[in-house]
């Protein structure tokens, strides 16, 4: 087959799979006001099997849009609150014993859902953040001597708050890199902000229609798998992943500010995640633009800065900037 028939075979299987995605968005935004960026990487990571962090100030309908997204997926949704005195059995589940006959049997904890909000994720100690990272990527559980897979889809999406750092465990780089996205959500804008006091001065609950089904994501993922990606875009990612390890290659003055670049995970999840932006954009096909959309929510917290770099008040943020001017766009 031709590319050129080949791309329009591809096409037309995003159009007529994309057509809940508008209603599945508007559903949400019938209690989310604004967030469209948030709303936006969230059906990515569904769509990717890719977990994300939310990094924001309290009160920016973090928890909100998650609890809105699971009911309009008709998926079961689970709330962890954590918290320093969280134990990995009241995550995974635990041995119960019967005393009638003797045997030990499982309880299962909140993990068995599809969609888990782990609030607050770095209140929580290393023992319990350990157990979450055996669900995040092997996508099952150990309670006792038996090993539980988890129920497809599944997906952890856990937010932390950057303002107090009292008594919270930093999550370690290993669980870092293992969300695929990072978000960094800000405030809404006057006009969003308006509109929100509009809409919750009413003090009731929304109704959510229930829009899609796991079968449906299922089927979407096996669309965005077959998007089409040249070689040329391939490259692209792979020298963007590079230039933070090798910076100077790039004639990019930052390797004193680097400690660590991103690891090959992020090759693969700039690459995944490319294709689902294009497929919520209605192209069966991917751009270097889609790269750059989702680059700086895939490669923020995978470059570990120097202290260097922490002296000058560098970020991230400006470094992946930097990068994206420095490499050549195909």
């Amino acid at each position: 087959m031709e590319l050129a028939a080949q791309i329009q075979e591809i096409n037309e299987k995003v159009r007529a799979e994309s057509g809940f995605v508008r209603q599945l968005v508007g559903e949400i935004h019938r209690v989310i006001v604004g967030q469209k960026y948030m709303v936006e990487r969230l059906l990515i990571g569904l769509f990717t099997r890719g977990h994300i962090l939310l990094e924001g100030v309290p009160g920016l309908a973090k928890t909100l849009a998650v609890k809105t997204l699971s009911c309009a997926i008709d998926t079961k949704f689970q709330r962890i609150q954590f918290t320093p005195d969280l134990l990995p059995a009241d995550v995974v589940g635990t041995m119960i014993f019967n005393p009638k006959d003797g045997t030990f049997s499982p309880k299962k904890g909140p993990i068995f859902a599809n969609i888990i909000l782990a609030d607050e994720i770095n209140r929580a100690p290393a023992k319990v953040q350990s157990a979450l990272l055996e669900a995040m990527q092997e996508r099952q559980v150990t309670i006792g001597d038996c090993t539980y897979p988890l129920e497809e889809p599944f997906l952890v999406l856990a937010t932390q708050n950057p303002i107090e750092q009292e008594g919270t465990y930093p999550l370690p780089e290993a669980q870092i890199d293992r969300f695929m996205l990072k978000l960094k959500i800000d405030y809404p804008d006057l006009k969003e902000e308006r509109q929100i006091l509009d809409l919750m001065s009413r003090d009731e609950a929304i109704p959510i229609a229930k829009v899609v089904g796991p079968a449906d994501i299922n089927r979407v993922r096996e669309v965005i798998k077959d998007i089409y990606m040249d070689e040329r875009i391939k490259d692209y990612i792979v020298q963007l992943v590079f230039a933070t390890r090798r910076p100077e290659d790039y004639k990019l003055d930052v390797k004193d500010l680097i400690q660590f670049g991103a690891s090959p995970r992020a090759t693969i999840f700039l690459a995944q995640a490319a294709r689902a932006h294009a497929f919520l954009k209605g192209r069966g096909y991917v751009t270097p633009e889609d790269v750059k959309a989702i680059g700086l929510d895939v490669l923020r917290h995978r470059i570990i800065l120097s202290y260097e770099a922490e002296a000058e008040e560098v970020t991230t943020e400006s470094i992946v900037s930097r990068i994206f001017d420095a490499v050549q766009v195909p």
